[in-house]
């Protein structure tokens, strides 16, 4: 099994949650008491989340790098950033550390892809949701066409994770307020929704499932599997120069694309 390693911290909770989706995954494929081959850097989710509110992206790109070279030479074979909305730099962090780094957005695309989805809704912070954000971009290189909360709802789908969802908070009338965005936008067409955001996931579960009139794909979930698929492949075999945003993904999980 290959050493993957993982910025996380972005926020704990949803890393903490990302943690044990490796490790069920890893369990489930192995069986008896595997568990996922991990190195962890955990950031200060404060100095990060100040960095985004006074837009020195560079300067969170920089943080990141540093601690993505650490795990390089911690012996780290690949990289995992455990958060949507970092993935903004994404492309800094990997050339810092000099791994290849799996991207949320190609995982989440493939299992759309699978599904035969064009047109899908996003629930996110507004760094992610922004119309001409590197998630809408690289997903229009996938095809993908998304459509987000009208902009007063997307404020408060913002609010909700950082005032709620990384505190650990899961309030029901935060999920009833997600659920009429999905409604709202399965009414233009949506059809199907992305929980672009890695605590989004914990206040849309199972239940929450079953009350919207559309399918979730929580790219947490879609991300971890990409991550197994890599970490059990041979490594002869294993991809490690993925699809350029712009060509079709494989359909299915089955291999991870990664950036080079």
């Amino acid at each position: 099994m290959k050493l993957l390693g993982i910025l996380g911290g972005m926020s704990w909770e949803s890393s903490a949650h990302l943690y044990a989706l490796l490790n069920r995954e890893v369990a489930a494929r192995l069986g008896g008491l595997h568990s996922a081959r991990l190195l962890m850097h955990s950031v200060d989710f404060a100095e990060i989340e100040a960095l985004q509110q006074c837009g020195d992206w560079a300067a969170a790109a920089r943080l990141l790098g540093e601690a993505a070279a650490g795990l390089k030479a911690g012996g780290a074979q690949a990289l995992l950033l455990a958060t949507n909305t970092m993935h903004k730099v994404a492309d800094e962090v990997q050339a810092q550390a000099g791994l290849p780094l799996l991207h949320i957005v190609d995982a989440t695309a493939a299992a759309l892809q699978a599904q035969g989805l064009r047109r899908v809704g996003l629930l996110a912070t507004r760094y992610t949701m922004a119309s001409n954000s590197f998630y809408q971009e690289r997903m229009a290189g996938h095809g993908m066409e998304l459509l987000t909360p009208q902009a007063t709802a997307a404020e408060e789908v913002n609010r909700v994770i950082y005032e709620e969802l990384c505190r650990g908070q899961l309030r029901p009338p935060s999920r009833a307020h997600y659920l009429a965005c999905v409604e709202e936008m399965a009414s233009r067409g949506a059809q199907g929704v992305i929980l672009g955001c890695t605590e989004v996931g914990l206040l849309l579960d199972a239940e929450a499932q079953r009350l919207s009139p559309l399918p979730f794909f929580d790219s947490t979930v879609l991300q971890a599997r990409a991550a197994v698929d890599w970490m059990l492949a041979d490594a002869d075999s294993a991809p490690l120069g993925g699809k350029s945003p712009g060509e079709a993904a494989a359909p299915g999980l089955g291999r991870p694309e990664f950036l080079n």
